[in-house]
């Protein structure tokens, strides 16, 4: 800036009197701009507000309860994993939904009393409901056949999933990443991923390629996420695989889309704020756009890896991030061992988002 600032005057101490006006002018609108560009001053603060601490546990994944008093939340601790319940008021753990190895990457809400997620007990991978609560039985609703994520039971029957497909030609295998904590995914090396409908009765339609998938709450559109290149975007489409809408465009990774309570804005996770970054130093946070693909939000500023948001109807959005815990908040959730990890924390929704 220094420099900037010495060449710009020097131009000024060379140019004629009767252009000096025109010149400061333009400096003072120069100069603006490039503080702009360049201040860190100039970088919004977002106070975000740590909702979950346990001590060397990881917290991942957070999904909001149809009627915004639960979360779903996927913990690990000593290379153990479980999807456990907790409070949206405050983080506080209620119970242990499952333990079982395919729900960690697959567990969502099926109405406000109930959780899916994907399992192999029986013999066959399927789709199984339980109560969220942890008790009661655990009932198949869904046989499947082959490798898939991101299951979602339909209000009027059928599915939506990923089918996982081999880039290789051979038989797609287990993932890697099952039963894993992951903050990336969206990316399942060896395999390209398939939205898929499933009816009631297992007959299968292909949509689109895609991961992430993430159903409107009328139940009428699905937002999720394709690879386009060496870039992910956006996209929208009705449950039927028709009306087919790229909502982002951009050379980022823009990916782990979720609606807002209203149905008019979208939360996902992007490194678009620096995408040219080393892989392994990449600023990962979270943004939003409204369903038409228009007032595109950045909503989180950290250095840390913020991802997998969701909306919360209280007026916040709650993601999973590893940044740092201060010492307020590890005394404030009595923690005196290892804080590393995830956890999730909120922020309050922009003034704009209605």
């Amino acid at each position: 800036m220094i420099r900037f600032s010495l060449a710009v005057l020097a131009m000024i101490a060379l140019s004629p009197l009767a252009c000096a006006d025109d010149l400061l002018d333009w400096l003072e609108e120069v100069t603006e701009k490039h503080s702009n560009t360049t201040s860190s001053s100039d970088v919004p603060t977002v106070e975000a507000k740590l909702l979950t601490l346990e001590s060397g546990e990881s917290e991942m994944y957070p999904r909001i309860s149809p009627d915004g008093k639960h979360l779903l939340v996927v913990s690990g601790k000593r290379n153990k994993n479980s999807v456990t319940r907790r409070l949206l008021e405050n983080g506080d753990p209620l119970n242990v939904v499952t333990d079982d190895v395919r729900a960690i990457s697959s567990t969502n809400w099926n109405g406000p009393e109930h959780a899916i997620f994907l399992s192999d007990r029986g013999g066959d991978l399927g789709v199984w409901q339980m109560a969220a609560d942890g008790h009661g039985a655990v009932r198949r609703l869904y046989r499947l056949t082959g490798e898939f994520v991101d299951p979602i039971v339909l209000g009027e029957g059928g599915l939506i999933a990923v089918r996982l497909l081999s880039t290789s030609g051979k038989r797609s295998a287990k993932s890697s990443k099952v039963g894993k904590l992951d903050f990336s995914n969206w990316s399942i090396a060896g395999n390209e991923p398939r939205l898929l409908y499933i009816s009631e009765e297992g007959v299968e339609s292909s949509l689109t390629a895609g991961v992430n998938p993430s159903l409107s709450p009328d139940g009428n559109n699905i937002v999720f996420s394709m690879q386009t290149g060496r870039s992910w975007h956006l996209f929208m489409m009705d449950v039927d695989g028709s009306n087919l809408i790229q909502l982002t465009n951009s050379r980022s990774t823009d990916v782990q889309p979720t609606w807002s309570p209203n149905g008019k804005w979208i939360a996902f996770t992007s490194n678009r704020g620096d995408a040219d970054a080393n892989s392994r130093k990449e600023n990962w946070d979270v943004w939003m756009i409204r369903r038409d693909g228009q007032h595109l939000t950045r909503l989180t500023f950290d250095s840390a890896r913020d991802g997998a948001p969701a909306i919360g109807s209280d007026g916040r959005v709650y993601f999973h991030s590893d940044r740092k815990a201060d010492k307020h908040s590890r005394d404030l959730h009595n923690i005196s061992g290892s804080t590393n990890g995830f956890h999730i924390w909120s922020v309050p929704l922009p003034a704009r988002v209605e």
